[in-house]
């Protein structure tokens, strides 16, 4: 079952990954590891996202759904690999090869919730992900 459980938790579905606690960086938009990301400079760098200019590196990015292909998996393991990866990635609906990626990447994955989480959560909080419980809770509000 999903849902909030209490006032700062979110219950998504049971996710990938070990529990981290960081910064959120927040908006309702879709997201490709390969068409949105500048991974040498660690920064949203498609200018139609809502993210543009904004470092993704060792933040829980936030977001509403997976797009993109095959090229997540390997394109999210070796921005982890480098230091430049984000520390989670929370959607509101990951696709199965944003899921195979951030496995292959050992990069926590939650999803599924039954409210929008990017209304849920702002940029600047921080936040806990427990994929093993399926839960996001905001630890701190900026």
């Amino acid at each position: 079952m999903t849902g909030a459980t209490k006032p700062g938790v979110l219950r998504g579905h049971v996710g990938i990954g070990q529990t981290v606690r960081g910064e959120a960086l927040v908006a309702h938009d879709n997201f490709s590891a390969r068409y949105d990301l500048d991974r040498l400079k660690g920064v949203f760098s498609r200018p139609q996202h809502k993210l543009f200019g904004h470092s993704y590196v060792n933040k829980i990015l936030i977001l509403n759904a997976a797009k993109g292909g095959v090229a997540s998996a390997w394109m999210l393991k070796e921005m982890v690999s480098r230091n430049m990866g984000p520390k989670a990635l929370i959607l509101n609906f990951a696709n199965p090869i944003m899921a195979q990626g951030a496995a292959y990447a050992d990069l926590p994955l939650l999803d599924r919730f039954e409210f929008d989480v990017t209304g849920f959560v702002a940029s600047g909080d921080i936040v806990e992900v427990d994929p093993a419980a399926g839960t996001l809770t905001i630890v701190a509000q900026d």
